[in-house]
């Protein structure tokens, strides 16, 4: 059901959150008596997160990588092969590696020029919306902020 669907794509996106907002953390707290021994409980968790997704990985095929354009209103890709015009169905979207679960995103294709596929998404709700259109913003920001840093030789 399309509750179902909103409910798991929360979680993803939740989770998505979770992992960005950690590399980003400031300076651990060196005078908590306890910052080092949560700094090993953080690492020790991360770790173990990470070898349970690499598992799950191994367990559920997997289409490889493809460069996606998404926001909170649709997705567009290069495509030999786009659904037709007015097809309804599910995209599936994954967004980290980490996370095994992808977002499943329901969609209607729309017309594209050749060699695109492009979808409008259906009953995405709103808190969905939100996150999506949260994630995009702070990828494009992270982008734009690589981009202005000085490259090394």
């Amino acid at each position: 059901t399309a509750q179902h669907l909103a409910e798991r794509n929360v979680r993803v996106l939740q989770a998505c959150d979770a992992l960005e907002e950690y590399g980003q953390l400031d300076k651990p707290d060196d005078e908590s008596p306890h910052s080092a021994d949560l700094m090993r409980l953080d690492f020790k968790l991360n770790l173990l997160l990470d070898l349970a997704s690499q598992l799950l990985a191994q367990s559920q095929p997997r289409v490889g990588p493809l460069a996606i354009r998404l926001n909170a209103m649709g997705a567009s890709w290069k495509s030999d092969s786009p659904p037709k015009t007015g097809e309804h169905g599910i995209l599936e979207v994954g967004i980290r590696d980490v996370i095994v679960q992808p977002l499943n995103l329901p969609a209607e294709s729309v017309a594209a020029g050749p060699g695109e596929a492009r979808v409008r998404f259906t009953a995405l709700g709103e808190v969905v919306a939100d996150h999506i259109e949260k994630l995009v913003f702070r990828r494009h920001r992270r982008k734009i902020a690589g981009s202005r840093q000085p490259r090394r030789a």
